[in-house]
């Protein structure tokens, strides 16, 4: 027996089952490169001021532009890093990056048909899943725009993080801290401007944020980094609760109405 999903059409297969070759600039809606070419440039900086200090700290030069390569996950790495710096283990370093990054595991599930539907578009569309890509692919309508946002985001962040990181790790600590330039609020601004019109648009998506958001400032102060972002995901629940609606009676040729 047939799959009632199963389409015969070979343009609509080819859409749905291949990865990021058939991804055009114009999939994507006026305005949208613009904001990935601005968090590219944020993402840049932050990723300069990354190798910088990791190698200031004083880890060899390959580490940050290693960790870069296999674990891509910024507040991951800083922490990482961090902990390295301060003479924690290598051990306690991986397991508060596994937990910060773990986030991404409920983002890989809402993005997994826009990544595509072959194992190898998969494999390495799971390496690009990131807050920033998620939000691009979120804030779009159409399948194709959904998944033209998630390569070409994707792989222009995996790239700039990457050369960015290499080149403040070769300049040392010459950078700083770009605390003082205020980048660490630049992300969650971005990030926020992107989800809006979901949010605009969807109840239940307003009740989960809004259920989200009052778990992790009141979990805040009690746990550690990165919990509280966990926690945030039972506000999902919220979402299922809304006002009960009848579901329409049908009826069929014949039959009393």
């Amino acid at each position: 027996m047939r799959s009632p999903h199963r389409t015969d059409d070979p343009a609509q297969r080819t859409d749905e089952e291949t990865g990021p070759g058939l991804v055009r600039l114009s999939d994507l809606p006026p305005g949208v490169l613009r904001d990935i070419a601005l968090v590219l440039l944020a993402d840049a900086v932050v990723g300069v001021s990354f190798g910088a200090i990791a190698v200031a700290g004083g880890l060899p030069l390959w580490v940050p532009v290693v960790m870069s390569l296999l674990v891509y996950a910024g507040s991951s790495q800083f922490s990482a890093v961090g902990i390295l710096t301060a003479g924690g283990g290598p051990v306690a370093a991986a397991a508060t990056g596994l937990l910060l990054n773990s986030r991404t595991a409920a983002f890989s599930l809402a993005l997994a048909d826009d990544i595509g539907r072959t194992w190898t578009a998969r494999l390495i569309g799971a390496h690009l899943i990131t807050d920033e890509t998620a939000a691009f692919v979120l804030a779009q309508k159409g399948r194709r725009q959904r998944k033209a946002a998630f390569w070409i985001s994707g792989i222009g962040l995996f790239a700039v993080w990457n050369l960015s990181v290499l080149a403040g790790a070769l300049a040392g600590s010459a950078l700083g801290d770009t605390d003082r330039f205020g980048l660490d609020a630049a992300f969650p601004v971005v990030l926020l401007a992107l989800v809006l019109p979901a949010l605009r648009g969807d109840s239940a998506a307003r009740r989960a944020s809004a259920a989200g958001a009052v778990i992790a400032v009141a979990a805040a102060p009690l746990l550690p980094a990165g919990v509280p972002v966990l926690l945030a995901l039972l506000g999902l629940l919220a979402a299922r609760r809304g006002p009960f609606r009848r579901r329409p009676r049908t009826t069929t040729p014949g039959s009393a109405s």
